[in-house]
């Protein structure tokens, strides 16, 4: 009898690749160790700089280290070393999960958060991070952490700009003349303290010269009121009341620190979803925010300001498909806040007038702008001069939804002129503004009533307090009213636009009317336009100024602008026709355009006719920015002298690394630093390429916003590389933020490397050079061939494929020289030893 059993067991098989197969041809050399290319990790461990994306938000760009660990889903990778601490930056709540981690040193365990997922995109350098909303603190849209704000670096900052006129007269009623004008605003950065100064210098046709300053003044941020800070010459904020020049010290609110989802108003959206659901909210027609909730109530109040005014749709949506509909009337002026919205500003110094013969008296001044409930919001102030002027102002906004927005405030002011007894009077103002969404028309009407003739603003009756004999006020506003409209017709058909402002004045029959009336559009690409204005001013006359004179003027202007592109680039011919009943007829025709490659040279030619003596006239003008500056010049002429006109303007920067020259610097700029990468365009930037030595200024950015710096590589010379290409850099105000690009400087080679015996380096081997800044390594192909770029004319490179000993080797080079413009790529062995 024969027994038969059998045991049954089970067993998995593991992914694995044969380098030999690689070199079939070559078997006898050692083998590359390419084990951790087996495993799911695909690429080895280590720091890599990164996009962080958060929620399919970018949130930065940094070195990350990745190591090998296992996902949510149990799958083995590369997975990213982020601290406690960076992900509460990123705004995850990371003391709801003590699993987490707290030691700010090590690695967070990311699968300590439910459904919480990360992924590296090696090939476009991207970490992808998905954490659920429950695990998110709410923070308003476009917010950029505390954190990540810089004050940038210690630098000497001037903006110059000089300009000249020469003119010849074609007649013996006017003499030659010529003159010239520059303006001087040296600043000094350190830490976050910004001086700065304005000082201008004029010199006539006589030769007289005088140099003026118009402010001095240092200033800085307080981060943790949202505040600027400014000490010295400066002017108060015109919100509540009229803006005073002062030299002294102001604290105020600082809106750009303030996301701007957060900025200016917008009215809170609340209601109540069933279930998980995603709200969608519209205006006009667009999308403009979209979300998702918890069941339950619900509140948005991070949505971005919007024009005007119009109804909000809400829409929500809930988990079963079932949907729900809100209507939130909406309507804006410049004073309404978001509900819980404090602005303010605070003022102490001396008066500052442009006369100086004005006494510098000291005053005070403080305004609060407070979003209420309910779409109110109030706000108010006071003014204190010692005993020459005092005055207090309280209004309220209110969002009226259907029916626009609306504010009124009231001043009441006590004030004593010079060698003047007391007076007091109070202002009243009020505000509307309406958009109806249906038609199209938006309109904007503000009346000032001065109801007493006892009310003065604080410069009126400081103005009267000077070294000189008293003068006494005439002419002070009573009324003052203006409207704006804007109507846009149906589509295709342009827009109209009608403007209207009148005002009259106390112990005077002085008037004052202007009204302005245009319509624009377009058609294929032809713009045109006609535009009308008439304005009248009567000034007081006879011994007791009981009469009146008028002085009145009409004016109807035709523009017409056409491309020319079909023919010449970037070109355009214009006509345009001026007609007014005090100056006659005038009509020109001209060319504009831009020329090169990157547009930075603007131009234009014209000329004209006109009656009641003007004649013939023309002129001829061009502008070019530059890496180093903008220079312009132009020649005009007409009946009575020809005139030729030239500047030159532009920015430096003394930092550190020496001396970079640009276009006019705006308040906050970034200098970006690219070492041996010269001629480099700046993406975004007309004009804008680094210098000589690879540095270059962008002179416009964004205080407390993600601003991108990006080298267009298309234009790097033949011997640079770039690590990285653009990077986000968060400037606070006024800063010179550094944008570092790493730069491997040096030449291109094909190199073969050869072991001992003429054996090809194995294929998958890592090269790397120990001259180089960056940690980049090439990958060695077939046949031992690798491609390198930014080597030095000699050196050496370490050739590494596995860990034992004799998987390494070193190969000395030496390179034929090469000029940059006549670079290309070198071939030849290297002996690997």
């Amino acid at each position: 009898m024969t027994l038969l059993g059998g045991v049954s067991f089970e067993t998995q098989a593991r992914e694995f690749f044969n380098p030999a197969l690689l070199e079939t041809d070559n078997p006898q050399h050692g083998k590359t160790d390419l084990s951790v290319f087996e495993e799911r990790a695909m690429q080895a461990p280590g720091s890599y700089r990164v996009d962080i994306y958060l929620n399919n938000e970018q949130q930065d760009t940094r070195e990350v280290e990745f190591k090998i660990g296992k996902s949510a889903e149990g799958k083995e990778g590369l997975q990213p070393c982020l601290t406690v601490a960076q992900l509460n930056e990123m705004g995850v709540k990371t003391d709801l999960f003590p699993a987490i981690g707290k030691a700010e040193a090590q690695c967070a365990n990311l699968n300590a958060i439910p459904q919480a997922s990360a992924e590296f995109r090696f090939s476009a350098q991207q970490l992808l991070l998905s954490i659920p909303q429950a695990a998110m603190s709410q923070k308003a849209r476009g917010y950029v952490p505390e954190t990540q704000w810089n004050d940038g670096i210690s630098s000497f900052l001037l903006n110059y700009s000089l300009s000249g006129a020469n003119t010849v007269a074609r007649d013996n009623n006017n003499g030659d003349s010529n003159s010239q004008f520059a303006n001087l605003r040296p600043g000094i950065n350190f830490g976050p303290w910004r001086l700065r100064n304005y000082t201008t210098w004029n010199r006539d046709s006589q030769g007289k010269s005088e140099w003026s300053t118009v402010y001095t003044y240092a200033a800085r941020n307080i981060v943790s009121l949202k505040s600027q800070l400014v000490l010295g010459d400066s002017t108060s904020p015109s919100d509540v009341f009229d803006g005073v020049p002062f030299r002294g010290a102001q604290m105020g609110s600082d809106d750009d620190m303030i996301p701007d989802s957060l900025k200016g108003y917008a009215p809170s959206v609340r209601g109540i979803a069933r279930s998980n659901a995603q709200v969608t909210i519209r205006q006009n027609g667009y999308v403009i925010y979209q979300t998702f909730v918890a069941p339950g109530a619900f509140e948005i109040n991070d949505m971005f300001p919007t024009g005007g005014s119009g109804n909000l749709y809400v829409t929500i949506r809930e988990s079963d498909g079932s949907e729900q509909e809100l209507v939130v009337p909406y309507a804006s002026l410049p004073v309404l806040q978001r509900e819980g919205r404090l602005k303010y500003a605070v003022t102490s110094g001396q008066y500052r007038s442009y006369d100086s013969s004005v006494e510098k008296t000291p005053f005070g001044q403080a305004t609060a702008i407070y979003g209420l409930p309910y779409g109110l919001t109030a706000y108010g102030g006071g003014q204190f001069a010692n005993e020459k002027y005092h005055s207090l102002a309280l209004g309220m906004g209110k969002n009226l939804g259907d029916f626009g927005a609306l504010s009124t405030d009231v001043t009441q002011a006590w004030s004593t002129m010079k060698d003047q007894p007391q007076e007091n009077g109070q202002s009243w103002r009020i505000r509307y503004s309406k958009n109806f969404v249906q038609t199209g028309t938006n309109f904007a009407i503000a009346g000032y009533r001065y109801s007493t003739d006892g009310y003065y603003s604080l410069q009126e009756v400081l103005d009267t307090h000077r070294d000189q004999a008293s003068q006494p006020l005439v002419e002070r506003r009573r009324n003052r009213s203006e409207l704006t409209m804007n109507q846009n017709l149906w589509e295709g058909a342009g827009t109209l636009s009608l403007s209207w402002i009148s005002e009259d004045y106390w112990n005077s029959n002085r008037t004052m009317r202007s009204i302005g009336a245009g319509y624009n559009n377009s058609w294929n690409g032809i713009s045109y336009g006609l535009n009308y204005s008439y304005n009248e001013n009567a000034t007081a006359s006879g011994s007791n100024g009981s009469g009146r004179v008028y002085d009145k003027d009409q004016v109807f202007s035709l523009g017409v602008s056409v491309p020319l592109d079909r023919w010449v680039r970037n070109t355009y011919a214009s006509y345009s026709l001026n007609t007014s009943q005090k100056g006659g007829t005038t009509h020109t025709a001209g060319m504009n355009g831009t020329a090169l490659a990157a547009n930075n040279l603007s131009w234009g030619v014209q000329q004209g006719y006109g009656t009641n003596g003007v004649g013939n006239s023309g002129s001829l003008n061009a502008d070019y920015r530059g890496t180093y500056g903008q220079v312009n010049a132009g020649y005009g002429y007409d009946n009575n002298s020809q005139r030729l006109n030239y500047g030159v303007q532009g920015g430096v920067v003394l930092h550190e690394n020496g001396v970079t020259f640009g276009q006019l610097l705006g308040e906050t700029v970034t200098l970006v630093k690219a070492p041996g990468a010269v001629g480099v365009d700046v993406g975004g930037q007309t004009g804008v390429k680094t210098d000589w030595r690879g540095y270059a200024i962008v002179p416009y950015s964004s205080p407390y916003r993600k601003n991108q710096v990006r080298l267009n590589t298309e234009t790097l010379p033949d011997n640079v590389d770039l690590t990285l290409s653009s990077q986000n850099v968060v400037p606070t105000r006024g800063a010179v933020i550094r944008a570092d690009f790493a730069t491997n400087v040096g030449q291109r080679v094909l190199m073969t490397l050869l072991k001992v015996g003429s054996v090809p380096v194995p294929f998958g081997a890592t090269v790397s050079d120990p001259m180089q800044k960056t940690a980049q390594g090439f990958i060695v192909g077939d046949n031992g061939q690798v491609y390198m770029t930014g080597l030095a004319e000699s050196g050496s490179l370490n050739v590494q494929w596995g860990t034992e000993a004799d998987q390494r080797c070193q190969v000395n080079y030496t390179l034929a020289k090469q000029t940059v413009e006549h670079a290309r790529v070198q071939i030849l062995n290297g002996q690997c030893r």
